[in-house]
């Protein structure tokens, strides 16, 4: 009797989630075209993908916190970050971030520690604007067109429009909700986010393929035993992903910034699946599935 009451309930409200997920994610992209035209880009990108100065000190004593402050009123863009002992957890040095020349950014850094700056204790690294720019409009192509041979791959195996837009509408909100996430954060990406946004297609693609499959080829159950059945094994295995994704974040979140990124993306971006995947593409598929009379 209760299982026939969670029944009656998804079928009566199924059409009402998805309404509020396509609602959702219409502000996401609304938000991000807002967000477009006040900073001419989709995302905050760091020096790695704009171009600028990173200088590495090998200094374990220095206040990070009070060294931001101090460049941050001449460098506005400045980022600290420190660089810790895998073992100890203990500070060795840290990195200083910013779109200025090192001719700039290197006499205010040298003013605050009170010594000048030399390949025994410190290294600096400049990348022109022009090469970050073009590799950035590289990684935009790549992830372009990821997409695109991720649509092609999924209408082929399905060769249906409706149950095919319904798994590429899925991975899109996924994107679009974890940029819109990322940004309103304040989170400037680098090359790994853009790497882990690459990765968060193929993760939200998987769960999508399963329930589709079970939903459209599995026979000798009903519509919605099978989808529960692709919600136990979707749900495992993207909190198993969630689950190994967190603790890696959590052993690695003061030793390494591309990491501690690619993993804070992939976190955020895994979250939005499973709401994606068992809430918008599912209910896409069981009206689909209803109207077809595909039981």
């Amino acid at each position: 009797m209760l299982e026939q009451e969670k029944k009656n309930w998804y079928d009566k409200t199924y059409k009402k989630m998805l309404i509020l997920s396509l609602i959702l994610i219409l502000l996401c992209v609304g938000y991000l075209g807002y967000f477009v035209s006040q900073n001419g880009d989709v995302i905050y990108k760091d020096v790695s993908l704009t171009g600028g100065t990173t200088i590495t000190v090998l200094d374990p004593e220095v206040d990070l916190g009070a060294l931001g402050n101090f460049l941050s009123v001449q460098f506005p863009d400045v980022l600290v970050r420190g660089i810790s002992d895998l073992r100890t957890g203990k500070q060795q040095g840290f990195f200083v971030e910013t779109s200025a020349d090192p001719g700039e950014i290197s006499p205010a850094l040298e003013s605050y520690l009170g010594y000048s700056l030399n390949t025994e204790n410190s290294s600096v690294e400049f990348t022109g604007s022009t090469i970050s720019e073009g590799f950035y409009a590289q990684l935009k192509f790549a992830m372009i067109l990821a997409f695109i041979f991720m649509a092609l791959v999924v209408f082929i195996i399905f060769r249906t429009p409706v149950p095919s837009l319904a798994v590429i509408l899925s991975a899109f909100a996924d994107i679009v909700m974890t940029i819109a996430l990322l940004n309103l954060l304040g989170i400037s990406l680098s090359t790994g986010g853009i790497v882990a946004l690459l990765m968060l297609i193929g993760y939200s693609v998987d769960t999508d393929i399963l329930l589709t499959t079970r939903v459209l080829r599995k026979k000798g159950e009903s519509l919605n035993s099978r989808m529960y059945g692709a919600l136990k094994t979707g749900l495992t295995m993207t909190l198993t992903s969630l689950i190994a994704v967190l603790v890696a974040l959590i052993v690695i979140y003061t030793f390494s910034d591309v990491l501690r990124q690619i993993f804070t993306v992939l976190l955020i971006g895994l979250g939005f699946d499973i709401f994606n995947t068992w809430i918008t593409n599912a209910s896409i598929l069981k009206w689909y599935a209803e109207a077809k009379g595909i039981q």
